[in-house]
Parts: structure tokens; sequence; C-alpha cells
């Protein structure tokens, strides 16, 4: 984890929350008072913490594990998605795993090279590296594509602007040709199968984001009974191992690889809020005609380091 440049009370909270301390387990190791901890907590992004202060939590981050550092970058990143604040945006600039993309802005995490496990039978395959966005594209995101382009907008978009109350909720009844166009305007590409599978599982095959635990409450699946799209930022707990949400559950995301060459037909990875959650797997298969549409079905994107 790349130093952070300058703490607040609020990413001293986000870090108390990434470590899974008590107030008082955290002032003990910061090596402050439950009273400070509180203090700043209290204060959130209106104190500024001291030099000294600044660097004992960058020492209790460089010293945290690695899954802790990831779930502060979540943290972070949740927040940066949820609030547009680019002040925290910059930060998460700072860690070389996360960038915020020059197109579309949303923010991209890097998937490092190497094997993971693949598939039901959890074969050994090899990938490059490769940056996936770390939410689905929101109809926010989607906005921008439609204002620059004079693209269609969506059918549940009333007179082609989406409500306000879906802004962070992913885009819906897109077509693999939509999710394509919005990917080459970005300046992106949709994942192949394997590439989004990686990043759902982590280099060693987990069987769900969030580990081997098969946990319906980790995602928005049919038996959430919420029957509709989330935020997508809501499901913390259910992210993979390089952070990135909504891997499961919400919505069917399209992939660039064919079921079969030729047959028009395209990968669909995830499962979504219609979909049981035996059908949550990653490394399950489904797939669509590119024409198809619905209101369970969108994309994310992918980028070269």
């Amino acid at each position: 984890m790349t130093r952070v440049l300058r703490w607040t009370g609020r990413e001293s909270l986000l870090l108390r929350k990434a470590l899974r301390k008590s107030g008082h387990a955290f002032a003990e190791l910061v090596g402050v008072s439950i009273r400070q901890v509180r203090r700043w907590e209290g204060r959130s992004e209106t104190i500024e913490l001291n030099p000294d202060n600044q660097a004992a939590l960058d020492t209790v981050l460089a010293q945290a594990g690695r899954a802790a550092q990831q779930r502060f970058a979540a943290l972070l990143t949740e927040r940066a998605a949820a609030e547009h604040d680019e002040r925290v945006e910059d930060l998460l600039r700072s860690d070389s795993r996360t960038r915020k993309h020059p197109v579309d802005g949303k923010v991209m995490t890097l998937i490092e090279e190497g094997i993971y496990l693949s598939g039901p039978d959890n074969r050994s395959v090899w990938l490059d590296s490769f940056l996936i966005d770390v939410y689905p594209t929101t109809n926010e995101d989607y906005a921008k594509f439609v204002a620059v382009t004079g693209y269609r907008a969506p059918q549940h978009w009333p007179g082609g602007r989406f409500p306000c109350t879906l802004a962070t909720h992913p885009v819906v009844w897109v077509t693999w040709h939509d999710a394509t166009a919005y990917a080459r305007w970005a300046d992106k590409a949709l994942p192949t199968g394997r590439q989004w599978e990686k990043a759902a599982r982590g280099p060693k095959g987990r069987p769900y984001p969030w580990g081997i635990e098969p946990t319906a409450a980790k995602c928005n699946v049919a038996e959430a009974g919420i029957d509709a799209t989330t935020p997508v930022s809501r499901y913390q707990s259910g992210v993979s191992p390089y952070g990135v949400f909504d891997l499961c559950g919400n919505v069917w995301e399209w992939c660039s690889t064919e079921e079969e060459p030729g047959n028009g037909r395209y990968e669909l990875k995830g499962s979504a809020f219609t979909s049981p959650f035996d059908r949550a797997a990653p490394s399950l298969q489904n797939a669509a005609a590119a024409a198809m549409k619905d209101n369970d079905t969108g994309f994310r994107c992918i980028s070269l380091p």
C-alpha cells in the first residue's frame, strides 16, 4: 500500500474498520488515547491530524496485512464512487493498484499477471495483467457516454434521462452491442470471460469473491427478496480479493468472449438480482445473443495497464 498523503479523522475511521479493531484497540495500536480517536472520528473531515499522528497511521497501514490493506483500499474506493470525493480519488490514485480512467472517470484496479484457477474444474490458466472497473457501469456513467455521443438511452430512462434514484445503480437494458459501444468510447474493452473470472475469484480460485462460504447475504440475488438492482457499492462484504464489487448478483455482465466462435452469443458472468444463489458462482457459464437486453443485464470494462 502506497503512503496516504494526508490523513483526516475520516480516513482514520476507515483504517480502523479495515483493521477490524475496536476504538480502544485501535488507539493502543496507533499510540494515542481513546479520547483522541473519538475526537478524530467525531470531527471527521474537519480535523487534519498532526505530523506525528500522520506518521503513526502511515506505519500502522504499512504494517497491516495484505487483506486489511485491500479492505482499506476498497473502503476508500467505495467512498470515492458514492460521494464523488475528488480528494479521496486522489488518494486512490496514489495506490499503484488503483487509478481513475481519463475518459469515463471510473476507478479501476490492477489485476496482476499470473496463473489463476479457472472454471468448475479449477484449471490453471495464465493471464497477462489488466485493469478492471471496481464497479459495474452505472446509469450515471452511461449518461456521460450518451451525452457526448448522442447514443440512444436505455428504455427505462423516462425522456432519455435516468431517474436520480438510480444514479449509482448498474445500467441495464443494454445489449452486447451497446456495452461494446460504451467501451470503445471510453477507450476500454469488455473483459474476456477469463479476465472477469480472475477478477472475481483471485489467483487462488475462490469459489466466491469473498471466500469459500456460499453466503447469499453478501450479494443481491433472488434470495435477498429485493427484486431490483441495488447501488453498486452496497455489498462491501462481498468484494473480491482485488477489491472489486458486485461480481456476484445485482446484474449479469457482458463479456467479449463468444460462447462458440461465430455464433453471435456472448458470455454473461456473475448472475443477477433475478437469479437464485446457486447461479452466482463466478466459475459458472452463461451466454446470450448479442442483441438481447433485459432489466438484469449490464457490464463493466477493462483496459491495459
